[in-house]
C-alpha cells in the first residue's frame, strides 16, 4: 500500500497486476508537472521525431518556392519586353536636334490647322513628334498665318526650325504670273509660258477644251474674254489647263456675284470686252456700256475701231478705210449688232459696267485726248462731230500717236 501511494504522488501510472479485477487509474498532473513537461518540450531538438501530420515537408516548401521564383522571373521578362519601349518613349526627347538633311517638298492644304500640319510633318519624318511642333506653334503668334502651298524642307528637323520655314510666306514655292487687262488670249499664253516654263502650245491646246476649263455653255467653247486679268500664283506641278481653269473660274465668280446667269454670261463678256478696249477710266465705263446698249436698241451699227483692229490682229486707236472694209464678222462698221465674241479679256470694272450700265441717253463717245484718256459723250450726231474735231486736232498736234 505504501509503495502505491508514493508512486501516485509523482503522477506515474500503476500497471494493474495480472488477474487483478480493478481498472488502472490516471490522476491529473499537478501544475508543477505541467510546467516541467513544457520545459522539456522546448529543450527537445527541432525536427526530431516524425513530422506532424498536415505540415509540408522541406522539399515541398523548396519546390513551391522555386515555382514562385520561376513565375516571377517570367513576369519580369515579359514586362521588360513589352514595357521597355514604352518606358524608353517617355525617356527619349520628342524633338530632333536638327538641322535635318536633304531637300524635300511638303504641301500644306487649304484650311489645315496646326494639328493637321503637325500630323503631316510627323508622318513624313520632317519632325519627330506632333507634340514638339504644336508646342512651338503655340509659342509663336505668326503660326496662325501659315499659308497653304508647297514648301521645301529637310527631313528630321527641329520643330522650331520647321515652323520658321512655314511661317515665312517667302518660302512658298509658287509660280507668279501677272496678266494685264484687255489682252487677247493669244497674248496671254506667252505671258503664262514665260512665268511657268510651260510651252505656249500647251496653253493653246488646253484652251480648245472649253468644257474642261469650266466655260459657260453660252461661250460655245471660246475662252476669249474669260481669262481674268490678275496676279496669279500657281502651285508647282500644275498644268496649262489648271492655269486657264483658274482664270476662267475668276471670271465666272465675278459674273455670278453680279447676278449674271450662265445663259447671259457670254453677252455680258462681249460688252465688257468692248468697254475695256474703249474706256480707260472706271468712271467712263458704265457710260460706254450704256452707249452700246442704246445703239443696239436703235439698231445702229456700233462702229468701234477696237473690233476692227481685233479682226485684223493689230492694236491701235484708229483704223484705215481698208481696215473698215474688212468682211470680218467683228467689223462693227459693216455688221450691225455685237461682235460674235469678246475682243479681249476685261477686268472687273469693265465686267461690272457691262452688267450694270449707267442711265443716260448717249449714243456717241470719243476719246479726245488719248494720252490723258479724256473721253466725251454726246446725244446728237452734231455734238459728236464737234468732239471728233477735237480728237482730230489732238492727232494733228501729236504726230504718230493716232
Amino acid at each position: 500500500m505504501k509503495d502505491h501511494l508514493e508512486t501516485s504522488i509523482f503522477g506515474e501510472e500503476e500497471e494493474p497486476s495480472a488477474g487483478s479485477m480493478e481498472p488502472a487509474t490516471v490522476r491529473p498532473r499537478t501544475r508543477r508537472e505541467a510546467r516541467e513537461a513544457e520545459l522539456a518540450a522546448l529543450r527537445r531538438p527541432r525536427g526530431s521525431g516524425r513530422p506532424a501530420r498536415g505540415k509540408p515537408s522541406v522539399l515541398r516548401r523548396l519546390a513551391v518556392l522555386a515555382l514562385a521564383l520561376a513565375i516571377i522571373g517570367g513576369g519580369v521578362a515579359i514586362a521588360y519586353t513589352y514595357l521597355r519601349p514604352v518606358v524608353a518613349g517617355f525617356l527619349e526627347p520628342n524633338d530632333y536636334a536638327g538641322p535635318g538633311a536633304g531637300a524635300v517638298r511638303v504641301s500644306v492644304a487649304q484650311g489645315a490647322g496646326g494639328s493637321a500640319i503637325a500630323q503631316v510633318l510627323a508622318e513624313q519624318d520632317f519632325i519627330k513628334s506632333t507634340k514638339a511642333f504644336i508646342e512651338a506653334a503655340q509659342n509663336d503668334a505668326k503660326s496662325a498665318g501659315i499659308q497653304p502651298g508647297v514648301y521645301e524642307m529637310r527631313k528630321q528637323m527641329k520643330a522650331t526650325d520647321a515652323l520658321a520655314i512655314l511661317i515665312d510666306p517667302a518660302n512658298r514655292i509658287v509660280t507668279r504670273a501677272v496678266v494685264p487687262e484687255g489682252k487677247w488670249a493669244t497674248e496671254i499664253y506667252p505671258i503664262l509660258s514665260e512665268a511657268t516654263g510651260i510651252p505656249v502650245e500647251e496653253y493653246t491646246k488646253a484652251a480648245k477644251d472649253g468644257a474642261a476649263l469650266g466655260l459657260p455653255d453660252s461661250a460655245k467653247g471660246n475662252v476669249e474674254g474669260y481669262l481674268f486679268p490678275a496676279s496669279y500664283e500657281f502651285e508647282p506641278d500644275t498644268t496649262a489647263a489648271d492655269h486657264l481653269s483658274t482664270m476662267v473660274a475668276e471670271t465666272t465668280k465675278r459674273l455670278e456675284a453680279l447676278g449674271v446667269t450662265p445663259e447671259r454670261m457670254e453677252r455680258t463678256m462681249v460688252v465688257a470686252s468692248l468697254v475695256e478696249a474703249e474706256a480707260r477710266f472706271e468712271g467712263d465705263r458704265p457710260k460706254v456700256a450704256r452707249v452700246v446698249e442704246n445703239r443696239l436698241k436703235q439698231d445702229m451699227p456700233l462702229q468701234f475701231d477696237s473690233t476692227v483692229n481685233y479682226a485684223i490682229g493689230k492694236h491701235g486707236i484708229t483704223t484705215t478705210d481698208a481696215d473698215r472694209a474688212s468682211d470680218s464678222p467683228y467689223n462693227t462698221y459693216r455688221v450691225k449688232g455685237l461682235p460674235p465674241g469678246p475682243i479681249g479679256n476685261p477686268g472687273e470694272s469693265a465686267i461690272k459696267a457691262a452688267a450694270q450700265p449707267a442711265d443716260g441717253p448717249w449714243l456717241y463717245f470719243v476719246t479726245v485726248d488719248p494720252v490723258k484718256g479724256t473721253t466725251k459723250f454726246a446725244v446728237t450726231f452734231e455734238e459728236h462731230q464737234a468732239n471728233v474735231a477735237a480728237f482730230q486736232a489732238w492727232c494733228q498736234a501729236n504726230k504718230g500717236k493716232c
